[in-house]
């Protein structure tokens, strides 16, 4: 299938969105060194708010200044630059016209041990102003305060569609009463990309799903119909389906810090598993610049050869 072809197929499972949405959809789709091919790489950090200075920025201690990610971002090839009102502001304005940004609209620090629940610490007015070109919003299905995430996220995706702004959805299963082994595993991570996908995301954002089924009823159902789950080929083709049948488009986290071999490792069964592309905030910033440049451009290429 030829690039554009691909791209317009894809536009085509929006076809209830206005044409500004479908717009800055493709707007993030013909970006950069992936530009026609229908997946993405994009450059996320937002780490500086949700864990603090030091543990994001220490490691390469250029890229405490927020210029640095812009250009890293452009310099490497991405799709798309996310990060919260701050970071964004500080640059928008001096690389204007020159990346597609998300305005990450919803945040939490580390400084309280509380049930997972971010605030909302920008608006879509915002992201219009900066002339982004979609919204990006967590939310932390397993939470007790997960309600209200979904209530917050419906109103805000109603007004950014209603202005041309499709929304990313960071889709994080955590909560009190969800195990550590619960929040990457295979029938939870499917289970939070639908749910995201049922609140109206147009890109769905989710860890690499490990080879555990957690709830007890969904262990009887992937028994039964032996979903296969042991590569993680297998796994992400399984969310790739639970996300409308392919028809929404899902990216997959870098997840912790790890050596190159493996991040690229599990690239390589991401795209084998017909994942639209990849998110990498930690892998790629707390590197030195060239060799981040670097691994940004390998897994571009593995996409662009899937």
């Amino acid at each position: 299938m030829a690039k554009s072809e691909r791209v317009r197929q894809i536009l085509s499972w929006y076809s209830s969105d206005n044409p500004g949405t479908v717009s800055n959809l493709a707007r993030l789709m013909n970006h950069g060194t992936l530009a026609g091919t229908g997946k993405m790489v994009i450059l996320p950090v937002d780490q500086g708010f949700e864990h603090g200075p030091a543990r994001s920025f220490a490691p390469n201690p250029a890229a405490y200044d927020p210029d640095y990610h812009f250009q890293l971002a452009i310099e490497s090839g991405c799709n798309a630059y996310a990060a919260p009102l701050g970071f964004l502001e500080a640059g928008a304005a001096k690389f204007a016209g020159q990346i597609p940004l998300i305005l990450k609209l919803n945040n939490s620090d580390s400084l309280a041990k509380l049930e997972p629940c971010s605030a909302v610490t920008g608006s879509v007015r915002d992201a219009l102003r900066l002339g982004c070109a979609a919204v990006g919003f967590t939310i932390y299905p397993g939470s007790s305060s997960r309600n209200t995430m979904y209530e917050e996220i419906r109103a805000i995706i109603e007004e950014a569609k209603s202005v041309g702004l499709p929304t990313v959805m960071w889709s994080y299963p955590r909560g009190a009463n969800l195990a550590k082994e619960g929040e990457q595993a295979i029938d939870v991570t499917a289970y939070s990309a639908q749910i995201a996908c049922q609140l109206g995301a147009h890109i769905v954002k989710v860890k690499p799903p490990k080879d555990v089924v957690y709830q007890d009823e969904a262990k009887k159902v992937f028994e039964k119909y032996a979903i296969p789950t042991k590569t993680l080929t297998e796994r992400v083709r399984h969310v790739v389906q639970s996300c409308f049948a392919g028809k929404r488009i899902v990216i997959f986290s870098g997840g912790e810090a790890k050596d190159t071999p493996t991040l690229l490792g599990e690239i390589k069964e991401i795209a084998a598993g017909g994942g639209f592309g990849s998110i990498m905030g930690r892998n790629a910033f707390q590197r030195p610049h060239d060799e981040a440049v670097k691994l940004l451009g390998d897994a571009m290429a593995i996409f662009k050869a899937a």
